[in-house]
């Protein structure tokens, strides 16, 4: 069992644990070397390996960013770093159409084929852990997503139950429900969160629509354009690109809370009862349809994806992941 959380005084509150480290951390606390895999429907899917010559061999970490996040995210280079000083090695996958040049978005190497990424896609994770454990039979492998990579995860979990290829994995600040999440961020403080994404994912739905001009008899520009909130966003742009009737099929079809009741690999799950893109009924409903696989922990404070302690430099939350999952195997 681990220690509990117990935040800063200075930061308790559930928004400034959430942008704080956003703000504060470096972004390149690890050194890191890019891989490209060509998928099998020929696109680019980017991996970057932990640079730091793993002491041990055994066991490997795979990491899921969050959305519109990429290895450079902090809470990724952060876990990264913990799997560094316990001498292992590690892998990031980076979504497609995520690191693809930096941060700077309107140069960004595009996509060969019209689509991204979303919350419940799990192919391409299938694709790259199949491929790293191919190459590396006698390395255990353990997996860590973070928030929408730990809600797909999650969903390539269930839907493989009886799979050997990942020991252990470890999913936090999972949103579980897209529905009820997404319709949290409509309201007060919270909405600048969703503005602050659909920022940049705005601009890939152009980038896809004028690479692909048959996309557009799919997408409507126009309200994705003018879309304020995650529902008005996945509704005009990413359900029908990825080929899903509306927002509401992609929320019933990729939502990981339906997935949570047939995990049988062993699991954590960490979340914060003030994250603000959860519900406190959410987290109730997960914690009650969750498999006896999964060790559910739920903290009072944290934030989304913040749990920062020891006067705002320490992370809770990434040392426990990677902790718990070298413990699991």
């Amino acid at each position: 069992m681990s220690e509990p959380f117990t935040p800063p005084l200075f930061l308790r509150s559930s928004h400034l644990q959430t942008v704080w480290g956003r703000m504060t951390r470096p972004r390149r606390l690890v050194p890191m070397t890019r891989e490209v895999l060509v998928t099998p429907d020929d696109d680019d899917l980017v991996l970057d390996h932990l640079g730091v010559p793993p002491r041990d061999l055994s066991l490997h970490f795979v990491l899921l960013h969050g959305l519109e996040g990429s290895s450079n995210s902090v809470y990724m280079q952060g876990l990264l770093s913990v799997i560094a000083r316990h001498g292992f090695g590690a892998t990031a996958i980076n979504f497609r159409s995520c690191a693809r040049d930096a941060n700077d978005v309107s140069r960004m190497l595009p996509n060969r084929r019209p689509r991204f990424y979303h919350s419940g896609e799990t192919t391409d994770f299938d694709f790259a852990i199949r491929t790293l454990t191919a190459r590396n039979p006698d390395t255990t492998f353990v997996a860590a997503g973070v928030s929408l990579g730990g809600n797909a995860l999650l969903k390539w979990l269930g839907e493989h139950r009886g799979q050997t290829l990942v020991k252990a994995a470890a999913a936090m600040s999972v949103p579980f429900d897209l529905c009820e999440g997404g319709a949290n961020l409509e309201h007060g403080i919270n909405r600048f969160y969703v503005s602050r994404f659909l920022k940049t994912l705005k601009p890939k739905v152009q980038r896809v629509t004028a690479q692909f001009p048959e996309v557009r008899e799919r997408i409507d520009v126009e309200k994705t354009m003018r879309s304020q909130t995650f529902r008005e966003f996945d509704d005009a742009a990413t359900a029908p690109l990825h080929g899903m009737r509306d927002a509401d099929d992609y929320y019933a079809t990729c939502s990981s809370i339906h997935f949570i009741d047939t995990i049988d690999t062993r699991a954590l799950c960490i979340t914060a009862a003030d994250d603000p893109f959860v519900p406190a009924s959410v987290i109730a409903r997960a914690q009650t349809k969750a498999s006896r696989s999964i060790d559910f922990r739920v903290t009072q404070h944290g934030g989304h994806a913040g749990f920062i302690a020891a006067g705002g430099t320490r992370y809770w939350a990434e040392e426990l992941v990677v902790n718990w999952l070298t413990k699991a195997v």
